[in-house]
């Protein structure tokens, strides 16, 4: 094997970094453009965070410490700049936080020199990662994330125990952490989202209450929370407005994803759901909407998925995956989910306000059964049918 000077792992670097990302022209389905390539990869990650660059203590130019996979990015617009912070797992598995950023939505995300130092204040915290970033009416940028500790109540190396915790910031360099969330019915929390305004004067959080680390039991689905003071979070009631049901895409478990995008119709959310398969559990989004005055009351969900894994999106460290924590709402009106697939790369789909709004208030619901679905699709081939023969008059 021929030994790599630095030198040329930069240059590489640099011109996957230029790679321009064209969209898929041959995907189509009227609401969203998926493009070619990921947004963001292991390779994405600059050499200098993975390799020694002296060849005197490093003559074999050897990661010293490599990364395998980036995923689960927060989104935000800040300052001009489209900024993702990713979660990125190293090697040894554990997470960590970076802030790459671009000019441009779609492609071109460079990592900043280091990744994020959290404030080390949760001494029993083993593990961090899928940080949602609302930018508040009250001024600041919040991280809320997953903060995972070892389960100490069991012999089970695996058993773990699920927080929400929670960061600010103004510029997403300089973070300062606040306790984590507390809610006084649910054991556990994951995939937990905070509502960008006030809502009856109160920060207002979106949840997934679990009676442990991996299953929902009792949890039926995303919730919502009102807390008074973000400084000491707890939270007493939730309300479920996202409910899992039977058969289909949320009946395993969902979660809340992106920060909701204000609409005049209401506030849009893209969520994840998930089903069991003979292949294990899948992963896709869909999206609801709820009320503009009470965020709490759902007001629409269209029937199956928004987003699944397509083609090579289907494979890597847990197959059969998307996931999405950050959208970016332009001023413009255009929209940019920017997803996971499989728990390795990162990717982005782009749509636009009125799109959305269409396929949320316009799409119609589940009726929840097979002969009411082929019912519903029946009237929809009908109605085709019927308007294809008055056109041809």
């Amino acid at each position: 094997m021929k030994n790599r000077s630095f030198e040329s792992l930069m240059e590489s670097y640099e011109r996957l970094l230029a790679r321009p990302n064209p969209a898929n022209e041959h995907f189509y389905n009227g609401l969203y453009t998926r493009y070619s390539n990921p947004v963001l990869t292991r390779e994405h990650i600059p050499p200098f965070w993975m390799y020694d660059a002296d060849s005197e203590t490093n003559p074999f130019m050897m990661q010293r410490l490599g990364v395998n996979a980036v995923m689960n990015s927060g989104a935000i617009k800040l300052n001009g700049k489209y900024c993702l912070v990713a979660r990125v797992e190293g090697a040894d598995r554990k997470s960590f936080f970076a802030v790459a950023e671009s000019d441009r939505p779609t492609e071109g995300f460079r990592f900043r020199d280091f990744p994020v130092i959290l404030p080390d204040t949760e001494k029993q915290e083993t593990n961090v990662y899928d940080m949602r970033l609302t930018a508040h009416e009250d001024g600041w940028i919040y991280g809320v994330f997953c903060s995972e500790s070892k389960d100490t109540g069991s012999a089970d190396l695996s058993a773990a125990v699920a927080a929400a915790g929670i960061v600010r910031t103004k510029d997403l360099e300089n973070w300062e952490r606040l306790p984590n969330l507390v809610t006084l019915n649910s054991p556990q929390q994951r995939n937990v989202v905070l509502h960008p305004e006030f809502v009856n004067g109160q920060y207002a959080f979106y949840t997934r209450p679990m009676d442990d680390f991996i299953e929902t039991g009792s949890g039926g689905g995303i919730g919502f929370g009102l807390c008074p003071d973000i400084t000491h979070p707890v939270i007493g009631e939730e309300k479920i407005i996202s409910r899992r049901k039977y058969h289909t895409l949320t009946e395993a478990k969902n979660g809340a994803g992106a920060v909701p995008i204000k609409t005049d119709r209401g506030w849009i959310h893209i969520a994840h759901g998930v089903r069991n398969t003979a292949a294990g559990l899948r992963y896709v989004l869909y999206a609801f909407a709820t009320d503009l005055e009470d965020p709490s009351k759902l007001i629409a969900e269209p029937s199956g998925l928004l987003l699944g894994p397509l083609g090579r999106e289907r494979t890597g460290d847990v197959s059969n995956v998307v996931f999405t924590n950050g959208a970016i709402a332009d001023d413009d009106g255009r929209v940019y989910i920017y997803y996971a697939s499989s728990d390795t790369r990162m990717h982005v789909a782009e749509t636009d306000i009125e799109r959305l709004k269409d396929y949320v208030f316009n799409t119609p619901e589940d009726p929840l059964r097979s002969a009411d679905c082929v019912r519903q699709r029946a009237g929809l081939i009908r109605r085709n049918l019927e308007y294809l023969k008055n056109e041809r008059r």
